[in-house]
């Protein structure tokens, strides 16, 4: 008996690691789902995973209710806390290969890439990231959301992903330190916004039209923005567009655990199973390892400790006088608002005038106009723009 058990087990983890190695082939993906804890009830859940099931899952429904449906077995738990425990143990031992649940505590360097469906187009897109924290410094953690896009997106089936940044603070310095990466040889794909005056960093039009197949933001704006574009339609009780909140990404963390609300409607905690089992195939862990190395080949530690030494090492600003006033009627864009009044005195050093101002895109650095070449020089050398 014992060495029927230890053969099972052995089988288990050979399978899964086989299907998280290549991508699975077979038709049934084991993913576990918590049904306990919903605001809509734990029914809504158990009529969600016999969807899933109908589409091909193999669904692991950590409930306290008994279902009798193809495809879905019922493991009985009396509580939400008995419920994160068994789903820990189905992925542990590699009954499931991924996990749905409301709730994750998800250490530092992990957070979640959330997947909508756009209401301009009904286009998917992928916003990078939604729940967690990816990195303690914004800049960082916005460099590193973009990969974790990318490999999601990927796994997904989409080749070659195009990726935009949303225009929020620090988007400009992620946007220059996604430059410096794909110019020292890191495969990325910059998406360009629908606006006329184009570019990778997106805004409110390219948000609701998908202008891009990867949308890249900090988590809290991500969140509000998932939040957002589930739950439109209904007023906001209740997410019925999407596949939720996403699969947690990081260094080092190897569970699939995908994040849906407790406001998230049937469609949406099927989707997040559909979502899950997608990533299995897709063969996601593998790609992630691939991205992350390629990313690091191309100098992404270094460029990542620069950002964190440029940090440590400003200076307080020095007292720099302006040159004599000109009139300025052309606009630098591309500069981080934090870091504008510092690009400006940085032109006044060079002997070049310069105001401050805020143009229909966001802050702009105001210069003549048969000084704009050298101005932009200038910034670009500096880094406050990109090259």
């Amino acid at each position: 008996m014992s060495n029927m058990i230890n053969k099972t087990i052995s089988n288990v983890f050979l399978q899964m690691a086989d299907i998280l190695e290549n991508g699975a082939s077979m038709q049934r993906v084991p993913i576990a789902v918590t049904a306990m804890g919903s605001e809509h009830g734990e029914d809504l859940i158990y009529h969600a995973a016999k969807e899933a099931a109908d589409q091909g899952l193999l669904v692991k429904l950590i409930g306290s209710q008994p279902l009798d449906y193809p495809g879905v077995e019922v493991v009985s738990v009396s509580s939400s806390e008995e419920g994160h425990k068994r789903l820990e143990s189905l992925l542990d031992s590699g009954e499931a290969l991924g996990g749905v649940t409301m709730h994750y505590p998800f250490p530092i360097g992990v957070s979640t890439v959330g997947r909508v469906i756009t209401p301009a187009t009904g286009k998917e897109m992928f916003i990078a990231t939604t729940t967690g924290t990816t990195a303690l410094d914004r800049v960082e953690g916005m460099v590193r959301n973009a990969i974790y896009g990318i490999v999601t997106a990927k796994a997904c089936g989409i080749q070659n992903p195009t990726v935009g940044i949303l225009n929020v603070d620090g988007a400009r310095q992620a946007e220059i330190a996604l430059q410096k990466l794909q110019a020292a040889g890191y495969p990325i794909t910059f998406a360009q916004s629908r606006r006329s005056d184009g570019g990778a960093v997106m805004r409110g039009n390219d948000l609701l039209a998908a202008s891009c197949d990867v949308m890249v933001t900090d988590p809290l704006t991500g969140n509000l923005l998932m939040k957002l574009l589930a739950a439109y339609t209904t007023g906001g009780n209740y997410e019925s567009l999407g596949y939720g909140y996403g699969p947690g990404l990081g260094e080092g963390f190897d569970k699939l655990i995908l994040i849906i609300s407790r406001a998230s409607g049937m469609p949406v905690a099927r989707g997040a199973m559909v979502f899950a089992a997608q990533l299995v195939k897709g063969g996601y862990q593998k790609i992630f390892a691939q991205e992350l190395a390629a990313a690091k080949k191309a100098g992404l530690d270094n460029l990542l400790a620069g950002l964190q030494k440029e940090k440590k090492g400003a200076e307080e600003p020095q007292e720099i006088k302006a040159p004599p006033k000109v009139v300025v009627t052309e606009e630098i864009m591309g500069i981080e608002i934090l870091d504008l009044e510092d690009a400006v005195r940085q032109l006044w050093a060079a002997g070049i005038y310069a105001e401050s101002g805020m143009g229909c895109t966001g802050p702009v650095v105001l210069v003549a106009e048969e000084q704009l070449e050298q101005a932009r020089s200038i910034l670009a050398d500096k880094g406050y723009i990109g090259s």
